[in-house]
């Protein structure tokens, strides 16, 4: 059980709450996507999270997550796709398509695994 600290405002006690640090730091792309999606197809999951005070925890562990195995991901494409640094320098449009690609296919995989479900 937290010790709250009341403070008096007219006829009434009010906690003085604020924002833990990681609720403070900003949300990226992936943890904003899984936030529209808890709210959009897990009502409950999301209710959850919200009473638990593990909302921020979990779109923010999710962000991180996304983030490192987009970055695995995305090696193992370019590897597997042989787009080098070579090919950046002989022709820059086709590695711009080639890399678009991989991105695509990578958030792709993603998205499956770790914010849709």
């Amino acid at each position: 059980m937290s010790n709250l600290i009341y403070r008096k405002n007219g006829d009434y006690f009010l906690p003085e709450m604020g924002l833990t640090e990681t609720e403070r730091q900003p949300l990226g792309k992936y943890g904003r996507m899984r936030l529209r999606y808890l709210k959009e197809n897990r009502p409950g999951l999301y209710t959850r999270l919200i009473l638990n005070g593990k909302l921020m925890e979990h779109l923010q562990e999710t962000e991180t997550t996304v983030q490192s195995r987009l970055e695995v991901i995305m090696n193992q494409l370019v590897e597997q796709n042989n787009v080098t640094e070579e090919l950046k320098d002989w022709d820059q449009m086709a590695w711009v398509g080639a890399m678009n690609s991989i991105q695509n296919q990578a958030e792709e995989i993603i998205f499956a695994e770790l914010i849709f479900i």
